[in-house]
């Protein structure tokens, strides 16, 4: 189907136009009324002189107008792009001149970071505050004096920008044609109602109204939506006429998550591994220590990506509530290329099984067979974006050809088990090299997170004079006591003598971004230090 999302949506809003599109806390909108102010965000736009190809940033919460302000820009053809809430002003304008931003809508909260830049940015010809005072709130201003841009159908060949964090460099805008995510989102989204991708945009409307009864998609972004695992799920729960419900607040409020999945009857949660879920579970472990609980009855489903879960935390998952859970290998480059999915408790450990568009190359493009023993990048033949923009080298060597197929291979380097499954050993990038011996930080991760005293690390490689690198860890272990030495012989019992980290580093917690994604940097300097 060559059909782009705001296309899509608006018929299933006329479709459909009484069911709850967006609620939060303290709103909730239809999907009747979530078109219309979409629409009339779309004829500011127009009236700012955006049109086809024009990029629009969200520089914002998850508040409904991140949504908004979303599928107003692919009315008109104009292209979403994601900010980081976490930037800096400085580190927001690098990213607006990168994607030659000519709108910019961002959160009250952040005007302080927006106040100074917009003279940096000389491509920018609207930027609009959301939320505040009255007097402060541009963006409801504006909604309430456009009236709505009229309907034209839009082809799947419209673009969304999906920049990638930059934890290890500069961000980069990864280009996906709309018509390839939603192909990428045809299993997750439409298999639940017994459908497969829709060829036309009549099945796509059926297939919303099917999803009417049971099956209908109530979700919740724990995690930033400005990160594609909270963004493409929420996108596909209003391909589907879904309800997507919103925790507000500028941070994760493990209370305020519980009580609205209770509230609203929330069946998925989306979130981004233990960064995430240490909290969340936290909460329900607190609250149970008083007597008490959160409604968690309509609970269904968790969806994790972008960071690893532990077994430890999945267990804890599956014992407060009767769900699945389904954890992704994923990137904003493409994918998924693996899922993990549990039932119960009684499904651990956790196993990866890649889906059948992935393969796993070595570094001379042979595909690497299980049990062999040998290490290879996952590779995805499945849809997948365009590239970079503006970075053809860096498009090139990610989207790569191999004997004919086209696959994506953003440097998740994997060990394939005999049984097919794999285990991740982390991006390419981050091997740490010690006297020759490679080590993969994932690995080393997920053993200290199987001791109990463990709440989250993060494994670097530093200098050192001997070895050219050598192993550390930053360890979260909360308000609990353990040594240095109990955590190596942890490690050593499970692992080979040379990727024990030499060097120890507790912290009551990690200060991970909110993509669950931790500032290597940062890492590296704690251990300096």
């Amino acid at each position: 189907m060559d059909t782009g999302f705001a296309t899509i949506i608006e018929q299933v809003a006329s479709a459909v136009p009484g069911r709850t599109a967006i609620s939060t806390p303290v709103r909730a909108f239809s999907y009747r009324e979530f078109d219309e102010r979409a629409a009339r965000l779309a004829t500011v736009f127009r009236q700012a002189g955006l049109g086809e190809g024009d990029k629009v940033a969200c520089y914002l919460y998850n508040v409904p107008a991140y949504l908004e302000t979303v599928f107003a820009a692919m009315k008109i053809g104009a292209v979403p792009v994601n900010a980081n809430y976490r930037y800096t002003g400085g580190e927001l304008a690098a990213l607006l001149n990168d994607a030659d931003a000519k709108a910019l809508v961002f959160s009250d909260s952040l005007a302080d970071n927006v106040v100074g830049i917009t003279g940096q940015v000389p491509t920018l010809a609207l930027v609009l505050r959301a939320g505040g005072s009255a007097e402060h709130d541009e963006f409801e201003r504006a909604i309430a004096s456009a009236s709505p841009h009229p309907r034209e159908e839009r082809p799947g060949t419209d673009q969304l920008f999906m920049y990638t964090g930059g934890t290890t460099g500069r961000p980069k805008g990864v280009i996906w044609r709309q018509r390839d995510l939603l192909h990428s989102l045809a299993v997750p989204v439409y298999q639940p109602v017994g459908v497969e991708l829709p060829s036309t945009l009549d099945e796509a409307v059926k297939a919303a109204i099917l999803a009417g009864d049971d099956r209908l998609p109530v979700t919740m972004p724990a995690v930033p939506l400005m990160h594609g695992t909270g963004f493409f799920n929420t996108l596909g729960t209003m391909l589907l006429g879904g309800h997507v419900v919103l925790a507000g607040g500028t941070r994760l409020d493990p209370a305020a998550v519980w009580r609205q999945v209770g509230a609203q009857r929330v069946k998925t949660i989306i979130i981004a591994g233990n960064a995430v879920a240490t909290p969340l579970l936290d909460e329900l472990d607190r609250l149970r220590s008083q007597g008490l609980s959160y409604d968690l009855s309509s609970l269904t489903h968790v969806l994790t990506s972008g960071t690893a879960l532990s077994d430890g935390l999945k267990r804890r998952l599956h014992e407060a509530a009767d769900l699945t859970i389904t954890d992704a290998i994923g990137s904003s480059e493409g994918g998924p290329f693996a899922f993990a999915i549990t039932t119960s408790a009684d499904d651990l450990p956790s196993r990866f099984l890649p889906i059948p568009s992935t393969k796993v190359f070595d570094d001379d493009d042979a595909e690497v067979e299980p049990g062999s023993g040998r290490a290879g990048m996952l590779a995805y033949s499945g849809p997948s974006p365009l590239g970079y923009y503006k970075d053809s080298a860096k498009t090139a060597t990610t989207f790569r050809t191999i004997k004919g197929v086209r696959y994506s291979i953003p440097g998740d380097r994997v060990m394939v088990n005999m049984d097919g499954s794999v285990r991740f050993l982390g991006r390419d990038s981050g091997v740490i090299n010690s006297g020759g011996e490679k080590v993969h930080p994932q690995e080393v991760e997920e053993v200290l997170l199987e001791h109990p005293a463990v709440r989250d690390c993060v494994v670097v490689g530093t200098p050192d004079e001997t070895w050219g690198e050598k192993v550390a860890a930053v360890v979260a272990t909360g308000s609990q006591a353990v040594r240095d030495e109990e955590l190596r012989d942890w490690v050593r019992t499970r692992l080979a003598g040379y990727k024990v980290p030499r060097t120890i580093v507790m912290v009551p917690e990690l200060p991970r971004t909110p993509t669950g994604k931790i500032e290597v940097a940062w890492a590296k300097e704690r251990v300096r230090e």
